[in-house]
């Protein structure tokens, strides 16, 4: 089967095609014939190396990737009937796990990490939903904030930040969210209350808007201590990245791990069922032969996109 590899931690050049044994599902497992897989920054910090610390269960070659789509096309002994032969799914995908990631023709998952994909869906847009859309759902549920209270969220354009502001909404947020001004009218879109400019002043600009801050801001353009004020006395932040964060205030805040919520198979379910509520919107910036992966690293480590890159296997 064929994958894209890396052999040696580096630059975007690292990323390889190689053909390697179809792997077989053990107990509670299923394979999926890949035919697409979402780029996000998570890949290029696993190619890099940044992330060799989680990998010490694992031998190279290393297989990045934390988003499938495809057709499901063997079951191990003891899965569950939700789940078929020839059903259409999505995974979110655990590259750190010695079962490795998603950037592969077939790729074995636990059955708890796959869900049924979205109907009416394509699968290179089906599959940019699950590791952005669980981040920002986990984000919500540990800023706990109440419906009708003001949540700010930074990197509002970008997939983290997008998805938060539109499940914000759902739960009867009220949203105050940054943009650069070509993207003004796509975080709106989205359903922000409030767009602010993006930059560095972004909590100092949500002052003049909340003056006893947010209850709780989600920091997609991670910001850390830049954002920290925008929090009011008491309030709650949530991260994407890991930053000793200062006792402050009283404000807690929460690194979120989506691999923590990688097998709740219902959060997951969930999701997809908000996809096709109209919920969520699902941004494919591009398309891209799985040979090409080191093109869509360059492209995703240069900037500027709007919606995620994703490799067709």
């Amino acid at each position: 089967m064929h994958a894209i590899i890396v052999q040696e931690f580096g630059g975007p050049e690292v990323l390889t095609p190689a053909e390697l044994p179809s792997p077989q599902p053990g107990p509670g497992q299923v394979r999926i014939a890949v035919s697409h897989a979402a780029v996000n920054p998570v890949d290029t910090m696993i190619r890099s190396g940044a992330y060799r610390d989680r990998l010490v269960d694992q031998a190279p070659p290393y297989i990045v990737g934390m988003d499938a789509a495809g057709v499901i096309d063997a079951l191990g002994p003891d899965v569950d009937e939700r789940l078929f032969v020839g059903q259409h799914v999505v995974s979110l995908v655990l590259p750190t796990s010695i079962l490795k990631g998603a950037y592969a023709q077939q790729i074995i998952v636990p059955q708890a990490t796959v869900v049924a994909a979205p109907v009416g869906v394509d699968a290179a847009a089906a599959s940019t939903l699950l590791m952005n859309a669980q981040t920002a759902r986990m984000a919500l549920k540990a800023l706990a904030i109440p419906p009708g209270e003001w949540i700010a969220v930074t990197g509002a354009a970008g997939a983290f930040g997008g998805y938060t502001v539109q499940l914000a909404k759902a739960a009867g947020l009220q949203v105050i969210a940054d943009a650069a001004p070509q993207d003004e009218h796509l975080v709106t879109s989205l359903g922000a209350d409030v767009v602010l400019p993006r930059g560095d002043d972004f909590a100092a600009r949500v002052r003049q808007i909340r003056p006893d801050g947010v209850s709780g801001l989600a920091d997609g353009a991670v910001l850390f201590d830049k954002a920290l004020p925008a929090v009011a006395d008491g309030g709650r932040m949530a991260i994407v990245r890991g930053w000793e964060a200062p006792a402050t205030r009283g404000i807690d805040v929460h690194w979120i791990m989506v691999s923590t919520g990688a097998s709740d198979t219902a959060g997951l379910a969930e999701l997809v069922q908000q996809v096709s509520d109209n919920v969520l919107t699902l941004r494919v910036a591009d398309v891209l032969p799985a040979d090409q992966a080191p093109e869509a690293h360059r492209r995703l480590e240069a900037g500027g996109l709007r919606g995620r890159l994703v490799l067709e296997f």
